[in-house]
């Protein structure tokens, strides 16, 4: 069993030692078992099980996720939801536009720096955002049944160093 408070070698591998060989002649990378595909894979059945959600409220997954972020004052600006979400400025341009013609959130410059753009959600927005946690809740149980407690908890924290590994560079 892997210790989580231990870190890894360089060494280690990063597929599981159990992971049948790959007998595909001429063909030594299995794509499928790849940590990038399955990480990319969770992301989009996350988010597919979200819009399933969010749709009845006439957002996408990404739309409500930034909503909440901006409402819980997670992201302020499009500049940190652009960070956040690792898209470019011109997609959460438009992300943003839909919300605002939706009247959940407003853009207003800032007074003491004219070159940035503060958000900010509207009652409508707030009241939205209030919603989403039991939404996130739901879809993440949905996606995790017949996990426990703790295995959810220990996947979270391998993601959490993922996530640091790849901020330090």
């Amino acid at each position: 069993m892997i210790d989580p408070s231990t870190p890894p070698s360089d060494a280690a591998p990063l597929s599981p030692p159990d992971a049948p060989p790959n007998d595909s002649p001429g063909c030594a990378y299995d794509i499928d078992n790849s940590l990038g595909y399955l990480v990319a894979r969770v992301r989009q059945l996350i988010l597919a099980e979200l819009t399933k959600e969010t749709s009845q409220y006439g957002l996408t997954s990404t739309q409500a996720t930034m909503l909440y972020k901006v409402a819980t004052g997670k992201s302020k600006t499009a500049a940190d939801l652009a960070r956040d979400y690792c898209i470019d400025a011109s997609a959460v341009t438009r992300l943003l536009d839909r919300l605002e013609a939706q009247g959940l959130l407003v853009r207003e410059r800032s007074k003491m720096d004219r070159r940035t753009v503060n958000l900010s959600a509207t009652d409508a927005g707030y009241a939205m955002a209030d919603r989403m946690p039991d939404i996130f809740v739901r879809a993440a149980d949905h996606l995790m049944r017949g996990f426990s407690v703790e295995e959810v908890g220990f996947l979270k924290s391998l993601l959490r160093r993922v996530i640091a590994n790849g901020e330090t560079g």
